[in-house]
């Protein structure tokens, strides 16, 4: 990839230990539909996430972000709600594979976690492993993502990067 991304929008600010029962419920894991699990992505936590949340915004959150259960649905709702990434302190290992096979960039950042208030105006440079918090002039580093991660979110993940690659394309 030779271009950068950036990403930007506005920081959802939650706390240590989302786990995946927040993320999505389990009694919504009858359907694997984007747009369905979207509709109740965080709602245990926060019930206006969904409604409110707008394309480009951030999930910003402490340690161990994505704990609990291993299912793909978590990072499906976030993404398919709109969001264009997850800012932690740091991830369950489980879902941190999971999120870039479902093609949902996340970025552990502890040291801008704690300065991110709920609102503030954020903007990512994936390939540069910078965050900008706008909103406070701010500026923070973290390892940038491997190209083959970028790779998996540039495709929309996992399996659409393997079906573009046996195309040829």
């Amino acid at each position: 990839m030779s271009s950068s991304v950036e990403l930007r929008g506005k920081a959802w600010k939650y706390g240590d230990d989302v786990d995946t029962d927040v993320i999505i419920p389990a009694r919504y894991l009858n359907t694997s539909d984007p747009s369905e699990l979207a509709r109740h992505c965080m709602e245990d936590i926060d019930a206006s996430f969904a409604s409110k949340v707008a394309p480009g915004d951030f999930i910003v959150a402490g340690k161990n972000f994505g704990c609990g259960s291993s299912r793909e649905h978590a990072p499906i709702a976030i993404k398919a709600s709109g969001a264009s990434a997850v800012i932690a302190r740091s991830f369950a290992r489980i879902f941190y594979r999971n999120a870039f096979n479902m093609g949902l960039p996340i970025f552990e950042a502890p040291g801008a976690v704690d300065e991110i208030e709920a609102g503030d105006r954020l903007a990512v440079d994936m390939e540069r492993g910078s965050l900008r918090n706008e909103t406070k002039g701010k500026e923070y580093r973290f390892t940038p993502i491997p190209p083959f991660m970028r790779e998996l979110v540039a495709a929309g993940g996992l399996l659409n990067y393997i079906a573009r690659r046996k195309k040829g394309s």
